[in-house]
């Protein structure tokens, strides 16, 4: 996910590495803290794969500062990526939300109508966090006040997502 990080702001705009490291920080907030030990290894492979260029720039204070963009062969990785997301990042929800801020880079709305449609038959699915005899346990059924409160939570924001796929898919393909 860092790297369809950095490939979807650098399509955006050209950064140094302390704003690209705070955009995805604040993409990822406290879930995931970006290290600069993570980051910068990334941006290298990046550039060496002729994804990421970097150019250097006079910095505010006396440090010169690497401005890094993306290529062309960028920008079509990144479509590549966001064409074809891993099923992780269509049944994760932190990496869902990762591919979801950088879908608008996919130029081809029946393209991105097709990531969605993939989240929203993930979604359709039945599932939990607690099984019983292997069927899925609901919040009604939940042994405890903590784990119904999980439940209950999580079902209300699936709804709300399946209802946004639903209406964001028919605006696309509409």
């Amino acid at each position: 996910m860092l790297e369809l990080s950095i490939l979807g702001f650098l399509c955006e705009e050209p950064l140094h590495g302390y704003e690209l490291k705070a955009r995805i920080q604040g993409l990822s907030g406290h879930i995931r803290p970006v290290s600069d030990g993570a980051l910068y290894p990334a941006i290298t492979r990046l550039v060496k794969a002729g994804l990421v260029e970097q150019r250097t720039e006079p910095g505010s204070g006396a440090a010169p500062r690497r401005i890094l963009s993306l290529t062309e062969a960028g920008r079509a990785g990144l479509q590549a990526r966001l064409r074809e997301p891993k099923d992780t990042e269509i049944t994760d929800g932190q990496r869902f939300f990762t591919l979801l801020a950088f879908l608008r880079h996919l130029p081809d709305r029946a393209e991105q109508a097709a990531v969605l449609r993939r989240r929203q038959a993930f979604l359709d699915a039945p599932a939990s966090f607690f099984y019983r005899e292997g069927k899925p346990v609901r919040a009604e059924e939940a042994p405890d006040l903590f784990r119904q409160g999980m439940l209950r939570i999580a079902r209300a924001t699936g709804a709300e997502e399946k209802r946004w796929l639903a209406e964001a898919i028919a605006t696309l393909e509409g």
